[in-house]
């Protein structure tokens, strides 16, 4: 199967001028901000107090790009299928298992294409697909060589987002556990064998990105290890040695009371004291979800600078707890925000879900700062990525998102608490790399946005639900 499309791509991006009545960022809001974006995608000048000029694109309220640190693509399909059978995480992962079954590069690139379009046209600029789905339901490899990892790439690019393709280690169904029948095409065998698949796999995106000179490098590549559970205590410890030093690496942690006890009972260590024994508690290390904390666990991942990625939405869900959010930001830990099963795909929900989570633990309100919030989708999201700075400074990518500052919703916020009023319904102009990619729920000017009708991201999800489920409604 090729994922290569016949569909041309759009033209690099010329010099252009983006005027913002309003660009709020984590440092405060400014009026009359002219944006100035080079050829290459990036922020090349920036003015304040300045008055709109012929050549402008005028925009409203302004944001920085919004980093979905944490997506499983995939478990969208179970979206509004799942919420009504009780149970835990445990019991809703078998039918996520059911679905990874199904799934064939050409599906998933129907499917993927749905997803990453309602990201942008909801706010993300950015998405770290954290992706184990490697191979054939039996283990064996498809044809075409990363022909999974390829259908991700395509989508990401076609609809034009950015993507970190988190390319996931998962060799074992549990400690000490060989992978279940259904897990089989997560698998690589060994670290050993991951780590071979992961340097083809970066040689292939690599070749990819120099065949398309003049196109924005919306794709790169990360790495994950997916949990302690999943990847035994060794072969963590050869992964991390094999990878390239500055590589982002992300692993699930401590999202369940089981893995914790697993963990303890294997290592006498919990999956936090597991990656400190390794020396993997680094500031390039991301730990998405870290609900269940001991204080020594939170102070090793405070003091090592490590990112923890949380996932408001899905980790209510899912009923997996309420994380030590505020603890581990004022213990030295960038908080950052992910959809995870993509249940919900709203980045104010998520960072509104954040605050509101730690209300709840509290009893208090103002757990952080509207400012904190607004870094926390954007600016340690893309650092967890590996996307350098996103202020919309000079040199930073040009990726913004307009935003209505007068919508039933937002009317009457104050600038500075617009992030806790706004809803993915508000998401006006989202531009990527320089380039507007999405206007007021439709995407416009890319590959994706020719084949959905009137660029709408509705019809991709009803022709992707359509071929995993022929007899759905959809």
């Amino acid at each position: 199967m090729s994922t290569a499309r016949t569909a041309p791509a759009p033209a690099p991006a010329p010099t252009t001028s983006y005027w913002c009545e309003t660009l709020l960022t984590e440092v405060g809001a400014r009026s009359g901000v002219r944006l100035t974006v080079g050829t290459d995608g990036c922020i090349e000048a920036r003015a304040h107090d300045v008055p709109a000029e012929p050549g402008d694109i005028r925009l409203g309220t302004v944001l920085p790009g919004q980093a979905n640190a944490h997506s499983h693509a995939f478990h969208r399909a179970l979206r509004g299928r799942t919420h009504d059978q009780g149970g835990d995480f445990w019991r809703w992962r078998e039918r996520m298992y059911t679905v990874a079954q199904t799934l064939t590069p050409e599906l998933y690139l129907h499917l993927a294409h749905a997803v990453f379009a309602e990201m942008l046209v909801s706010g993300y600029t950015a998405v770290g697909e954290f992706h184990y789905l490697h191979h054939r339901p039996d283990g064996t490899p498809y044809p075409q060589e990363h022909a999974m990892e390829l259908a991700l790439a395509t989508a990401a690019r076609e609809v034009g987002i950015r993507l970190v393709l988190l390319d996931t280690s998962y060799l074992t169904g549990g400690l000490g556990t060989p992978l279940r029948p259904e897990q089989r095409a997560f698998g690589d065998g060994s670290a050993a064998g991951w780590l071979t698949r992961w340097a083809a796999l970066r040689e292939t995106l690599t070749a990819d990105a120099a065949a398309r000179p003049g196109e924005p490098a919306l794709v790169t590549l990360g790495a994950a290890v997916h949990s302690v559970r999943a990847v035994p205590r060794e072969a963590i410890r050869e992964i991390l040695a094999g990878l390239p030093a500055e590589l982002p690496v992300h692993i699930h942690l401590s999202e369940q009371p089981q893995e914790n006890a697993d963990s303890l009972a294997a290592y006498q260590a919990t999956p936090t004291g597991v990656l400190h024994g390794l020396g993997a508690l680094t500031p390039r290390l991301s730990v998405v979800h870290a609900t269940h904390l001991s204080d020594h666990d939170l102070r090793l991942l405070g003091d090592n600078g490590v990112t923890v990625v949380m996932c408001p939405s899905t980790e209510a869900d899912l009923g997996d707890g309420i994380g030590r959010a505020r603890e581990l930001a004022a213990a030295g830990c960038p908080i950052a925000l992910g959809s995870d099963q993509n249940a919900v795909i709203d980045p104010f929900l998520e960072l509104r879900g954040l605050e509101m989570a730690e209300r709840l633990a509290a009893g208090s309100r103002g757990r952080f700062t509207p400012a904190a919030l607004l870094r926390a989708a954007g600016t340690h999201g893309y650092a967890a990525l590996g996307l350098g700075p996103a202020g919309l400074a000079p040199g930073d990518p040009a990726d913004l998102v307009e935003i209505d500052a007068g919508s039933i919703r937002t009317l009457g916020a104050h600038p500075d608490q617009l992030v806790l009023a706004a809803t993915a319904a508000d998401v006006q102009r989202v531009i990527v790399a320089g380039r507007i990619v999405a206007d007021r729920g439709r995407l416009v000017g890319t590959a994706a946005a020719a084949r959905a009708p009137h660029g709408a991201p509705a019809a991709l999800l009803r022709d992707a639900l359509r071929a995993l489920d022929p007899g759905d409604p959809a």
